[in-house]
C-alpha cells in the first residue's frame, strides 16, 4: 500500500511513501482537503538522510496506532527540507521562537490556511521522562482544536504578528572596520584553544569563520588568525569527523575533539571545506591542506557526482538502522580479514582499542568499534628519513586501499541522489578553485560539466529551478540557488577564463536582482516575487550551516562591480550594507560570510588584466603566481588576444584598449583605482602582488 507521496520526486517522500498515515505533499489539495474536513495540518519537515527522522518514522510513521491518531485527527503533510528550504525556513523559525530550540524532524501543527499553533521536533511514540509521545500528544491537540479554537485562532494572529517581525529589519548607518576587529575577538573568545573549532559539543566545522579569519590575517597580520585556521583544520582532518578511510567530511563531531561524529556527509560540507583548506594552503603552504583538498575531491568525484554532472546531494548517518554501522570496525574484524603484520599497523596507526572508542566519550559505552583517527599527520608519523616516510606511506595507501574495499562489501548508506541548484553551485565553485591553485585541470572539466548540466538541465527562460531529479527539474529557484550558482560561475571563470562562463553569472546575478529584490526595504528575500504564496517572504542575513543568499550575494555584487565596471552593482552591495548593519552590530561573529564580502569592500583591491593566450607558457607561469598566493582581494580578468575579446569587451569594456607588448602575456595591475605600468615579467608581477 502507498500514499500521495509515491509519485513524488523526493528521496525522503518517497522514503514514507509506503506508511500507513496518509501523507499529502504540500499541495492545494492538502489544504483544501483540511479545509473541506475542518481538520488542522501535521506538517512534518524532514531529509533523506537525517538520523532522527529515520527515528521517528520506524516508532511513529510506520506505526498503525500512531497512524490511526494522525489519520483520524489531521490532514497530514510532508516537506523535504532540502526541496523546499522556503518552507522549513519559515516553519523552523516559528519552532524556535515557540520552543528556543529546532532542528529535525520539524513537527508543526497548524490551520488549515497555514498559521502554526503548535511546533516541536522529534516526538516518541509513549511519553518519556517528562516529554509527550504522539499517543498522547496527539488526542491533547485535537481536544484543543475541537474545544478551544478561539484560543488557537488568537494565538495563531499573536505568532504570526511575532513572525513578520522576524524579518523586518531597520535600517542603519555604513559599517566601518572596526566591525571586523570585534568579530575577530568574538571568534577569539569563542576559540577552544585544546582541540580548535568555536565551540564545546557538538562541534560544527562552520568553514566561513575560517575565510574570515584568513582574510582578516591577510588584512591584519595578526597571527593568532592564522593559527586558529591552521590548529582548526588540522584538527579536523586527523579527527573522526573526517572519513580516513573513503575520505570526505561527516556533518559534525559529537564531542569536542572531533572524534565522535554524526557520520551523514553532506555535499555542501564537501564544498565548503574544500574551499578552506584551499584557502588556507594558500596562505600557509601546509602540504597537509593541499592533501585533504585532493581527498575531499577524491570522495566526490568517486561518490557524489552524476553520470549528467551534477553533483548528488548527501549520503546517511544509518545503513541497516545503525547509525555509522558503515564506517565503524572492531578490531576482532581487522584481525579476521588482515594478515597480522597489516592489523597491527592499522591499529596502531588510527588508535584502534579492543574495547573500542566510538560512543565511548558520548554516552560512557563502550561498543566495541572503532572510529578511525590520527594522533598526528602520517609525514611525521612517518619519521625523519626519507625512505622511512616512502615505506610507511607505501604501507599506508596500500592498507588504505584493501580496508575501503572491505567496507565496499558492506550494505552501504542510503545515498540522496536529488540535484540542488544551489549546492551545486557550491561544488562547481570548490572544483574550480581547485583546479585553479592546484593546476588540476580534471577538477576544473568536473566543474566545468556541472555548470553545464546546471545551465541545461536546471535553467528555463532565464530562470533557475530548485531541484532536478530522475530527468524531472522541479520547484523555483530560490535566492541561495542563484546566488550560489553566480558565485560558482565566477569561481569557473577565474579557473578557465571563457567569456561565456561570465556571461552567464552576469545574466544570473541579474535576473537575482529583478526576482528577488525588496524595492521598498532592499535586501533579498529568500523566494522570488512571482513564486508561491506563503506566509511571510523571509529574508535571511545569519551566515549558519550554509553562508545566507544575501551574505554571499553581497560578495557577488562587490565582485562582479570590479569585474564589469558597473556601479550599480556596488550601490546595490552598499545598500545591503545600510540593510543589515544594525542586525550584523549586534553579533557580528554570527554574519563571517557577510563580513568576508566587507572585507572586500575595505581592504586594499586589486584588478589584473592579463592579456595572452591562456594555454601558452608565458601566460600560465603569470597564473601559476597567482595561484600560488593568497589573494582574496584581487580579481582577474583575462584577455585571449586570439579569442573572443570582442566578447570581454562587451562585458567589461575597459579592457577594450588593453593589449599584448611585443607579442608576450601582459598584465596590467591596478591597486586601489590606481594602474602600474603593464609587465611581461612574471617575477616583476609577483613583486607588484606582493606589494
Amino acid at each position: 500500500m502507498t500514499n500521495r507521496l509515491a509519485t513524488e520526486k523526493s528521496p525522503y517522500l518517497l522514503q514514507h511513501a509506503q506508511n500507513p498515515v496518509t501523507w499529502f505533499p504540500w499541495s492545494d489539495e492538502a489544504f483544501s482537503t483540511a479545509a473541506r474536513l475542518d481538520k488542522p495540518i501535521f506538517l512534518s519537515i524532514g531529509y533523506s538522510t537525517c538520523h532522527w527522522c529515520h527515528v521517528m518514522e520506524r516508532e511513529s510513521f510506520e506505526d498503525e496506532e500512531v497512524a490511526q491518531l494522525l489519520n483520524d485527527n489531521f490532514v497530514c503533510i510532508k516537506v523535504d527540507r532540502e526541496e523546499r528550504p522556503d518552507i522549513d525556513n519559515i516553519y523552523m523559525t516559528v519552532c524556535s521562537m515557540m520552543t528556543g530550540s529546532g532542528g529535525w524532524p520539524l513537527t508543526i501543527i497548524m490551520t488549515p490556511d497555514k498559521k502554526p499553533f503548535f511546533a516541536g521536533t522529534y516526538f516518541a511514540k509513549h511519553t518519556r521522562y517528562g516529554r509527550p509521545g504522539m499517543l498522547d500528544l496527539i488526542p491533547r491537540l485535537h481536544d484543543i482544536w475541537r474545544n478551544r479554537r478561539e484560543e488557537v485562532l488568537q494565538s495563531t494572529d499573536k505568532i504570526l504578528e511575532i513572525l513578520q517581525q522576524q524579518y523586518t529589519t531597520s535600517h542603519g548607518g555604513d559599517l566601518g572596520q572596526e566591525i571586523l576587529h570585534t568579530a575577530f575577538q568574538q571568534l577569539s573568545r569563542r576559540y577552544d584553544k585544546a582541540h580548535g573549532g568555536f565551540s564545546q559539543a557538538p562541534k560544527f566545522p562552520t568553514p566561513h569563520n575560517l575565510s574570515f579569519l584568513l582574510r582578516y590575517w591577510k588584512m591584519t597580520g595578526n597571527a593568532d588568525a592564522l593559527a586558529m585556521v591552521e590548529h582548526t583544520l588540522t584538527a579536523m582532518r586527523l579527527g573522526g569527523i573526517f572519513d580516513q578511510i573513503g575520505y570526505g567530511f561527516h556533518r559534525y563531531s559529537t564531542d569536542d575533539k572531533w572524534l565522535l561524529p554524526h557520520f551523514e556527509k553532506m555535499l555542501y560540507d564537501q564544498a565548503l571545506l574544500a574551499i578552506a583548506y584551499l584557502e588556507a594552503y594558500q596562505a600557509s603552504g601546509n602540504i597537509l591542506f593541499k592533501q585533504t583538498v585532493q581527498e575531499i575531491f577524491t570522495y566526490v568525484l568517486r561518490d557524489m557526482r552524476a553520470a549528467e554532472g551534477g553533483f548528488y546531494s548527501a549520503e546517511d548517518a544509518d545503513s541497516e538502522g545503525v547509525e555509522g554501522k558503515f564506517y565503524v570496525w572492531s578490531l576482532s574484524e581487522l584481525q579476521k580479514k588482515l594478515p597480522p603484520e597489516e592489523a597491527a599497523f592499522v591499529r596502531d596507526l588510527y588508535n584502534v582499542k579492543p574495547e573500542g572508542n566510538f560512543h565511548e566519550e558520548a554516552t560512557g559505552t563502550k561498543t566495541g568499534e572503532n572510529i578511525f583517527f590520527l594522533k598526528n599527520t602520517l609525514a611525521k608519523l612517518a619519521g625523519d628519513s626519507k625512505q622511512g616516510q616512502e615505506d610507511f606511506l607505501h604501507v599506508h595507501d596500500s592498507l588504505r586501499n584493501k580496508i575501503l574495499a572491505l567496507r565496499e562489501k558492506r550494505v552501504r548508506p542510503h545515498k540522496d541522489d536529488k540535484i540542488l541548484a544551489d549546492w551545486n553551485g557550491l561544488m562547481i565553485g570548490a572544483l574550480a578553485l581547485g583546479g585553479r591553485i592546484l593546476e588540476n585541470k580534471t577538477y576544473i572539466e568536473a566543474a566545468e560539466k556541472g555548470a553545464h548540466f546546471i545551465l541545461a538541465k536546471m535553467s528555463s527562460a532565464d530562470k533557475l529551478r530548485h531541484r532536478y531529479r530522475d530527468g524531472d527539474s522541479a520547484v523555483d529557484g530560490m535566492l541561495c540557488d542563484y546566488v550560489y550558482v553566480t558565485w560558482g560561475l565566477l569561481e569557473l571563470y577565474a579557473a578557465n577564463f571563457k567569456v561565456e562562463i561570465l556571461e552567464q553569472a552576469i545574466l544570473l546575478n541579474n535576473r537575482m536582482l529583478e526576482l528577488f529584490w525588496d524595492d521598498t526595504n532592499g535586501g533579498l528575500f529568500l523566494t522570488p516575487k512571482d513564486g508561491e504564496s506563503l506566509l511571510v517572504r523571509p529574508k535571511e542575513i545569519y551566515d549558519g550551516a550554509l553562508p545566507s543568499g544575501n551574505s554571499l550575494a553581497f560578495y557577488n555584487l562587490l565582485r562582479l562591480e570590479r569585474l564589469t565596471n558597473n556601479p550599480d552593482l556596488g550601490e546595490k552591495a552598499r545598500q545591503l550594507v545600510r540593510v543589515f548593519s544594525n542586525t550584523i552590530n549586534e553579533v557580528p561573529s554570527a554574519y563571517t560570510q557577510f563580513l568576508s564580502g566587507f572585507y572586500s569592500a575595505v581592504a586594499p583591491t586589486t584588478e589584473l588584466i592579463i592579456v595572452g593566450d591562456p594555454e601558452a607558457q608565458d601566460t600560465r607561469e603569470m597564473l601559476r603566481i597567482l595561484a600560488q598566493n593568497f589573494l582574496p582581494n584581487t580579481i582577474i580578468l583575462l584577455k585571449h588576444v586570439n579569442g573572443d575579446a570582442d566578447k570581454l569587451a562587451a562585458l567589461a569594456p575597459f579592457t577594450a584598449s588593453h593589449t599584448s607588448r611585443d607579442g608576450m602575456a601582459t598584465a596590467y595591475v591596478c591597486h586601489n583605482y590606481s594602474c602600474d605600468s603593464p609587465t611581461t615579467d612574471p617575477v616583476q608581477l609577483a613583486e607588484i602582488l606582493q606589494s
